[in-house]
């Protein structure tokens, strides 16, 4: 999983740097950097996936090898920090994105490190670098006004410099190069997995509610699509079955039966649950209840990804089950796969949180002055943890004494 994050010159970011766990959960008003925060993941993940720095920005349309990428929220005309970026114009500082992650897994004996420096406008690298604990694997040295960008690959030790594609990063590049060692490549592999395997979740209740076509989904779509193929099966295997319903039947006060799935005309698949012996299709069930199944699936895919992001968890839950989703996050994501990045505008989800949670919990705001946004972990926030003692964190927040202690 991703520990570490720095974001250097992205948007509503001028400099960011952020310690991550399991379960990462920020808060904050609107247009205070969390999108953004997400849209830097989602770059780092266009990079996993091997794309040109353009279409990472500006899209990529559907291909033999690849699915539809849509492009990155306004672009790579958008994409520098912008002074006083909240209302939607301000003054371009710079376009260069810089974003450096480190990421542990079981798969690599220490920690690897990737950073990259991008010309957003341009379309083109400006730094890259790719580390195993301290040892480097490779790291661009300079860029000209060429097509091509230097970099020095240490393949045994000592650099040998090449020069490779610079509107494409380099990370992907190395996987196709002769003299890149087999362990290297295991290396650049996990790397680029790592990165690109995100699943973005935002569940529509619209396409919750609609039949699912395809006969088998080992993970659900980004709205949503395939959610009731999926569900079919969870429930196909008895224990992950099981555990699936056991999320559900806390959610509601009349206890549920079971999930089942409805078959269509035309074999296509809806979601129901059965109460008390009656059939609720998904067209009746509330907003709350799909959303929630829908999250809750996503713990028990097939597939699973390595970084599940989840937008607004709470929308459409009533306040009262906001406890059981603080608690499916946090139990699910206690191994760190996945691991998880949910962004929520709610006090109620805070107060189901304890001070053990506040090192990754984070307050998203706007500083008056540059307009940037700051990340600040609760943990950091002066005196926040002796008050949460005494007082409630949620009513800490919806009163807004965190902005006023930073």
């Amino acid at each position: 999983m991703i520990t570490h994050i720095e974001i250097e010159g992205f948007k509503s970011f001028q400099k960011v740097s952020l310690d991550l766990g399991a379960l990462n959960i920020f808060v904050g008003t609107n247009a205070s950097g969390k999108s953004n925060f997400f849209d830097a993941l989602r770059v780092l993940q266009g990079i996993g996936y091997g794309y040109t720095i353009d279409e990472i920005f500006n899209g990529k349309p559907k291909s033999a090898k690849s699915e539809v990428w849509d492009p990155i929220r306004g672009g790579s005309a958008n994409a520098g920090f912008l002074r006083g970026n909240q209302g939607g114009g301000g003054k371009l500082v710079r376009d260069i994105v810089k974003l450096k992650v480190r990421i542990e897994s079981p798969e690599v004996s220490e920690p690897l490190t990737y950073a990259v420096s991008i010309a957003s406008r341009g379309g083109v690298l400006r730094r890259e670098s790719l580390l195993l604990g301290e040892a480097k694997i490779f790291e661009t040295t300079h860029t000209t006004r060429s097509p091509t960008i230097s970099v020095d690959y240490y393949g045994e030790g000592r650099p040998s410099n090449e020069r490779f594609e610079k509107t494409r990063p380099v990370l992907h590049q190395l996987l196709n190069y002769r003299r890149a060692s087999e362990q290297h490549r295991d290396l650049i592999e996990t790397c680029t997995r790592l990165l690109g395997n995100a699943q973005f979740l935002n569940p529509a209740p619209s396409i919750l509610r609609d039949y699912s076509a395809a006969p088998v989904v080992k993970r659900i779509g980004e709205r949503g699509e395939g959610f009731a193929a999926l569900v079919k099966s969870i429930m196909a295997d008895e224990d992950v079955g099981d555990a699936y319903l056991s999320w559900l039947k806390e959610l509601t006060p009349v206890e549920i039966d079971t999930v089942i799935i409805l078959q269509g005309a035309i074999q296509d698949s809806l979601f129901a649950i059965k109460r008390r012996g009656l059939t609720f299709p998904a067209p009746v069930l509330s907003d709350g209840t799909l959303r929630f199944s829908a999250i809750a699936a996503a713990f028990f895919q097939a597939d699973m990804p390595e970084t599940l992001l989840i937008e607004e968890i709470e929308n459409g839950i009533h306040p009262t089950r906001l406890r059981l989703l603080v608690e499916l996050l946090k139990s699910e994501s206690e191994n760190g796969r996945p691991q998880v990045m949910a962004t929520s505008h709610s006090p109620l989800v805070l107060a189901w949180l304890d001070e053990n949670d506040y090192k990754t919990v984070f307050l998203c705001q706007t500083d008056e002055k540059t307009g940037a946004s700051t990340i600040t972990p609760f943990a950091s926030i002066p005196g926040l943890i002796e008050l949460a003692r005494e007082q409630s964190v949620a009513d800490l927040f919806a009163e807004g004494w965190m902005e006023t202690a930073l």
